[in-house]
């Protein structure tokens, strides 16, 4: 007699227990949350930029691939010195984590120094009345576990300590849903983002606009 499996059906009990295995979420990493710039690798930073196709820029250029040009390092190193805010977040390297589990040697707290670095965001402010947030990302394999939200929760209490209340977040279309669910909503004076461009001749004779 064939098994049920083997006929691709699987019994009712069967069917729940997948359910339920389906259904479970890894538990969320350990995380330590750094608000010290001076601890921040700007190399790691750079690499975080790249991992998660993010761009400094209003509207990238994008390759072929639909990737964004690598960010400069010593125009990011300059603007994370004149942030308000800084928030990068470091989880254990993988190995690191498996052998925690176990309970291993190596089941320690994660510290900058430690870890790796896998969350940022920064807010730049006039120190006084308003802030705007940018640059959120997480790597994309640890999306979806609420570390994109801690970092826009930290970011924000940060910035409310300082009594500076009218924060905005700019953000395309597709960060919407996120900002949203951190708490954001449409202006109330349904304000909008005009960008000012600047058109330069280079060398060769072309035009480049930015």
């Amino acid at each position: 007699m064939s098994l049920a499996v083997h006929c691709g059906y699987l019994p009712p009990k069967f069917q729940l227990t997948r359910r339920i295995i389906s259904g479970i979420r890894p538990n969320p990493p350990q995380l330590f949350i750094a608000t010290n710039l001076n601890v921040v690798d700007i190399h790691c930073v750079g690499e975080l930029y790249s991992v998660c196709n993010h761009s400094c820029h209003r509207f990238p250029k994008l390759d072929a691939d639909g990737r964004v040009d690598p960010v400069d390092l010593n125009k990011l190193r300059k603007a994370l010195l004149h942030s308000s805010v800084v928030v990068a977040v470091f989880v254990q390297p993988e190995i690191r984590s498996r052998l925690a589990a176990f309970g291993g040697d190596l089941a320690r707290a994660v510290t900058p120094s430690s870890g790796k670095l896998v969350g940022f965001g920064r807010a730049v402010s006039d120190s006084g009345l308003a802030a705007s947030i940018y640059d959120v990302m997480v790597i994309p394999s640890l999306r979806r576990r609420g570390i994109g939200k801690r970092i826009v929760q930290k970011i924000v209490r940060m910035l409310t300590d300082k009594g500076i209340y009218d924060i905005a977040a700019l953000c395309s279309d597709v960060e919407m849903p996120f900002f949203r669910a951190c708490g954001f909503g449409d202006d109330i004076l349904g304000s909008t983002a005009m960008m000012y461009t600047v058109t330069t001749r280079l060398s060769n004779g072309d035009c480049s606009v930015g």
